[in-house]
């Protein structure tokens, strides 16, 4: 693989698992340092240990503004500075309305909104301060096309993407980009409740796509020349409903 990123670094939210892991894989082989941030240390320390002295792993819970505050400067002490900024971590709840959990619903919003909200707030000091940087967000195709099947899910990420297309617009004059990946059902553990039988029928029939596709699209993004931004990109399998 060629190395376009080589001597940058980037920081990758939900980075033990899933698209997150997958994306941090894809740009350490692109010749970037990437400080690896979750709250599950284990899983981090998993992840990181086969992957060389650039995979940083770095504990943080994106639900509690103190450890969101103490983000940016634990990146800085571990890597120097910050090119690229993937606000990936999120989770899922889905189905009708009326037989809904409304306390898992405030569960699923802080994270997928207000965590990606402060995140985001804390790193862009030090990127306008040195006039250039990526930050990527990991939205879903449910941010574009309501899915009636997950209208509370559905509604976090169209929050995400109103973030992404303003702040965007914000942040152009001082030489950040912004944008969202956009995948449609991916191999996560979004879907780990899924039954076996489910699972296997999905993917036989081509209904779901692998984290590291996703991974794919977020380097080609990252790596197109500065005055070209992907703001959204659409990743969906083949044989999809969406």
């Amino acid at each position: 693989m060629t190395q376009e990123l080589t001597g940058k670094t980037a920081a990758i939210t939900g980075a033990a698992s899933g698209i997150g892991l997958a994306c941090a894989k894809r740009l350490l082989a692109a010749g970037a340092r990437v400080v690896f941030i979750d709250r599950d240390g284990e899983a981090l320390a998993r992840a990181c240990e086969p992957l060389g002295p650039d995979a940083i792993p770095l504990v943080v819970d994106l639900t509690a503004p103190t450890s969101v505050a103490s983000m940016l400067p634990a990146i800085l002490d571990k890597a120097g500075a910050l090119d690229i900024f993937h606000a990936n971590a999120g989770s899922y709840v889905g189905g009708p309305v009326s037989e809904g959990d409304p306390d898992a619903w405030d569960r699923m919003l802080n994270l997928n909104i207000n965590a990606v909200f402060r995140s985001i707030h804390a790193v862009l000091p030090h990127m306008i301060a040195r006039k250039t940087g990526d930050i990527l967000v990991t939205s879903s195709v449910a941010g574009v096309v309501p899915v009636v099947w997950e209208p509370v899910y559905t509604a976090s990420k169209h929050a995400i993407q109103a973030f992404v297309h303003t702040l965007r617009r914000q942040v152009i004059p001082y030489g950040l980009r912004v944008g969202a990946v956009l995948p449609g059902p991916v191999v996560t553990a979004l879907i780990a409740d899924w039954p076996q039988e489910k699972l296997d029928a999905e993917r036989a029939r081509g209904g779901l796509i692998e984290p590291e596709e996703v991974a794919e699209a977020v380097h080609f993004m990252l790596t197109r020349p500065r005055n070209v931004t992907i703001r959204d990109l659409v990743i969906l399998p083949q044989s999809t409903d969406l």
